[in-house]
């Protein structure tokens, strides 16, 4: 018998993550790294004091008023926690966490990819090589867009929104950006404010979208916003997909309203509509912005030291509900 808490791992983490989380707790670990049916989650939540989750799991307010009276809180290994129902987790009197500020450099990495590889049409260059037909070389051959010189508009100047603007002034690029509030000038860094997105979009070459999904943001940019971009414009996210009207996009990239499309979130992960794949204009990458070894490890340790104080009686660093 132990009297260390229960936590129950949704899914595989990091190696030495995992070890300091077997150290301190009786861990229920899923090494097999199988997805969860809620059925599942509910089953093994029986035995748990804490449910330490990812953005895989989709706790809702019917799922969180199942949960056992003995959980305690949610650790999240994400930054977003917009799979979790936090207005029914305060309701049940759960501690709900997330792992901030760890995972900044690598998701403005993953911007600057996607942003160049939506421009240069990587993917479809890729392709000519794996398959073995490229044949020939002229002027006209796979030209894309010039990322260096341009505009790019920010929407969401928070931690990666601000690493991918100091990214993009590598290429020269002249960075706007639309936030609820005004950044100071030492955080600004010569970036342009614009007070509304119908001021921002008509500026953006490039939009790169870095803001949380939550009811306000959901499908933020439509049709009617693809429409206010500068013809020819490529948009990049790698937040949510909520936040994409992905009808009006795959309209805007058929009908080439837009040149391109960097894309490393989707609506329904990891069932992507199979139209993104089916165009050339795409670069799509499969949900991959915090994926460094540094960086995984980082996050999970971020989750380990929020659920520590929650379960020593102290306020977790990163505290959302």
């Amino acid at each position: 018998m132990t009297d260390k808490p229960t936590i129950l791992v949704s899914r595989k983490l990091p190696d030495a993550v995992e070890s300091r989380l077997s150290r301190d707790y009786l861990a229920l670990l899923n090494p097999q790294d199988r997805q969860y049916t809620t059925a599942e989650l509910l089953d093994k939540s029986a035995a748990a004091d804490v449910l330490l989750i990812c953005h895989t799991e989709h706790l809702n307010a019917e799922v969180i008023g199942r949960l056992p009276g003995r959980v305690r809180a949610i650790v999240n290994f994400s930054v977003g926690v917009d799979h979790v129902d936090l207005a029914a987790a305060a309701a049940r009197g759960l501690v709900v966490t997330n792992t901030p500020d760890v995972l900044t450099d690598a998701t403005a990495e993953i911007a600057m990819l996607c942003m160049l590889g939506a421009a240069r049409r990587a993917s479809e260059g890729e392709r000519l090589i794996r398959s073995g037909t490229w044949n020939t070389w002229s002027p006209a051959f796979m030209v894309g867009t010039q990322v260096s010189g341009k505009r790019l508009g920010i929407v969401g100047m928070g931690r990666v929104g601000q690493v991918t603007a100091r990214r993009a002034r590598g290429f020269d690029m002249q960075v706007h950006y639309y936030n609820r509030n005004r950044l100071l000038p030492e955080l600004e860094k010569g970036a342009i404010f614009h007070a509304t997105l119908d001021d921002l979009l008509p500026r953006c070459d490039f939009l790169s979208l870095h803001c949380p999904a939550t009811p306000q943001t959901r499908n933020l940019l439509d049709a009617h916003r693809i429409g206010q971009l500068p013809e020819g414009a490529i948009v990049v996210n790698t937040a949510r997909g909520a936040i994409v009207d992905e009808t009006a996009l795959l309209e805007a990239l058929r009908g080439g309203r837009l040149a391109a499309a960097g894309l490393d979130v989707y609506c329904d992960e990891p069932h992507i509509n199979p139209a993104f794949a089916a165009l050339d204009n795409t670069f799509l990458l499969p949900h991959i912005g915090s994926a460094t070894r540094e960086t995984r490890d980082a996050m999970g340790f971020r989750a380990l030291d929020n659920l520590d104080a929650i379960l020593a009686g102290a306020a977790p660093p990163d505290r959302v509900v």
